[in-house]
C-alpha cells in the first residue's frame, strides 16, 4: 500500500526541494536516465561517471532558480491530496509545490499520474518548474498541452510518470480515444491517479460547456441556407421591432406604478431578446430586475402552466438558460406567407402515412416509390427545421466578440469565464459555419 510509504516519499520529496535550495549543482554518480535528461536539458551537466543537478533552469520562457522547501502544513495539504480529498488553499500558500508530494508518491508504481490544470499557460509552466523535483529521482515528465492530438509525442507524454495538462485536452482526448478504430490509435492509457488544479473552475465552472467533438457540415445544404437566411431576417427584425414596443410599455408601466402589466412586458421582452441592450439597461435600474423575476415565477407555475400568454406575441422564444430558440406560431405565419409554403415546415406523420400506402390499392413499386418519396420529404422538412432553429441561435444567441470572434477568416469561441480563445473548438451541428457565412455576407452583429 501507498499509505505504508508515504513518510519516507514526502521526506524524499522535501529533502530534494532543500537540497536545490541549499546548493546550486548537486553532484551524483550518472545514470542512463541522467545521460537522457542531459541530453535534451540545460540544467543537467554529465562530467564523466558524475552527473550535475544544477538548481536553476528555463520555465514558461522565464529562469527561475529553486528557492522553495516544502513547510509541515503543506505536507499536510499533501495527505490530504493523496486521499483523494479537496485541499483548500488561498492564493500564494503553495498550491503547486504541495501537489509535488502525491504526485511523487502515486507516480512511483509506474501507472501514471494525471495533473489537470485550468488553462495552458499553466500547464506549461508547472511541467517544467517542477519538472527537476521527480526527474532528479528518475521520473519522467511531460505536459500534452506541447504536442499535437493523434500524435506519437502525445502519446508518448500519456506514458511518462507524470503527466500535466489541461481539462480539455484531456476530455477531448478521452472522447477521441473512444472513437478510435484500433488500439494502435489510442493516445491514453489506463487512468491510475489524478490531482486538479482549481477544482471549483474545473468541474463546476467548465463543466458547464460540453466537450463535443463536431465533424465538418457537408456542403449540400448551401442552398437551404441561402434560400431560408431571409425568411430568418425579416424575423429576427419583426421581434427586435416588437420588443422595443414592448419596453416602451414597460417603462409607461413602471413609471405609472403598475407592477403587473410591467412585469409581464418586462418577461415577454426577455424571452423575446434577452440580450437585448435596452432591456439589460432597463434591467438595472433598482428593482426592475427582481419585479421581471417576480412575474416569471408566478408564470412559470404549475409547470410552466401560464407561460403561452407570455409567449403567444413573440415570433420565437428563446430559453437562455439551455441555448435554446423555439419558433412560434406567429412566426410561423411570418415566414409562410403564402399558399404554396403553408406546409413548409410541417412535418409528415411517417408512421401514419405508411400504414396508409400499405392498404392503398397500389403495386409493389408504387408503394416503393411512395415511401422513398415521403421519406425524402421527412428528410427535407427535418434538415429545415434544424437550419432555421441554427440560424435563429446564429441571430440571437450569439453575439460577435463575446460569444466568439472572428481571426484569419475563422470562428474563434471565447471562453465565458476567463475570456480566452479556445483553440480547436467548434460549435456543434453546423452552427459553427452559419455563423462563419453570416459574418462574411452581412458583416454586422447577430
Amino acid at each position: 500500500m501507498l499509505g505504508d510509504i508515504l513518510p519516507e516519499a514526502f521526506s524524499v520529496v522535501k529533502e530534494t526541494a532543500k537540497r536545490y535550495k541549499e546548493n546550486p549543482v548537486i553532484e551524483v554518480t550518472a545514470t542512463d536516465f541522467d545521460r537522457d535528461i542531459a541530453a535534451v536539458k540545460a540544467n543537467v551537466e554529465i562530467k564523466g561517471d558524475k552527473a550535475l543537478w544544477h538548481n536553476n533552469w528555463i520555465a514558461a520562457g522565464n529562469r527561475v532558480t529553486w528557492d522553495m522547501v516544502h513547510y509541515d502544513v503543506q505536507l499536510i495539504g499533501g495527505f490530504v491530496l493523496h486521499q483523494g480529498k479537496i485541499s483548500e488553499m488561498a492564493t500564494g500558500e503553495g498550491k503547486t509545490l504541495v501537489a509535488t508530494l502525491p504526485m511523487y508518491l502515486n507516480a512511483l508504481p509506474g501507472l501514471g499520474v494525471h495533473v489537470v490544470t485550468v488553462n495552458d499557460y499553466l500547464t506549461k509552466r508547472d511541467s517544467e518548474w517542477m519538472a527537476p523535483l521527480f526527474e532528479f529521482h528518475g521520473l519522467r515528465v511531460d505536459c500534452i498541452d506541447k504536442h499535437e492530438p493523434n500524435s506519437d509525442e502525445r502519446r508518448t507524454a500519456y506514458n511518462a510518470d507524470i503527466t500535466y495538462g489541461t481539462n480539455n485536452e484531456f476530455g477531448f482526448d478521452y472522447l477521441r480515444d473512444n472513437m478510435a478504430r484500433g488500439i494502435d490509435e489510442l493516445v491514453q492509457r489506463k487512468h491510475n491517479y489524478a490531482i486538479v488544479d482549481e477544482v471549483d473552475s474545473v468541474l463546476i465552472d467548465d463543466a458547464r460547456t460540453p466537450l463535443i467533438i463536431s465533424g465538418p457540415t457537408p456542403k449540400g445544404d448551401r442552398h437551404e441556407f441561402n434560400e431560408l437566411k431571409p425568411k430568418i431576417e425579416r424575423l429576427v427584425n419583426a421581434q427586435k421591432t416588437f420588443i422595443n414596443g414592448v419596453l416602451s410599455e414597460a417603462r409607461k408601466h413602471i413609471a405609472d406604478g403598475n407592477e403587473k402589466e410591467a412585469g409581464l412586458a418586462l418577461l415577454r421582452a426577455h424571452r423575446g431578446l434577452p440580450k437585448n441592450k435596452a432591456l439589460i439597461k432597463l434591467l438595472s435600474e433598482p428593482g426592475v430586475k427582481v419585479l421581471m423575476q417576480k412575474t416569471e415565477n408566478y408564470y412559470m407555475q404549475d409547470q410552466n402552466k401560464e407561460m403561452p400568454l407570455v409567449d403567444q406575441e413573440l415570433y420565437f422564444v428563446i430559453e437562455e438558460r439551455n441555448n435554446s430558440v423555439d419558433l412560434t406560431e406567429k412566426g410561423l405565419e411570418l415566414i409562410t406567407e403564402t399558399a404554396a409554403e403553408e406546409h413548409f415546415f410541417v412535418m409528415p406523420d411517417v408512421g401514419a402515412s405508411i400504414a396508409e400506402i400499405e392498404k392503398a390499392a397500389l403495386t409493389p413499386e408504387e408503394k416503393l416509390q411512395r415511401k422513398d418519396d415521403l421519406m425524402r420529404d421527412f428528410s427535407i422538412k427535418s434538415e429545415r427545421i434544424h437550419t432555421v432553429n441554427q440560424l435563429l441561435k446564429a441571430y440571437a444567441l450569439f453575439e460577435i466578440d463575446v460569444e466568439y470572434v472572428i481571426m484569419d477568416g475563422k470562428i474563434k469561441i471565447v471562453d465565458e469565464q476567463t475570456g480566452r480563445i479556445l483553440d480547436g473548438r467548434r460549435y456543434s451541428d453546423g452552427l459553427h459555419l452559419r455563423l462563419l457565412r453570416l459574418k462574411k455576407t452581412l458583416r454586422l452583429k447577430p
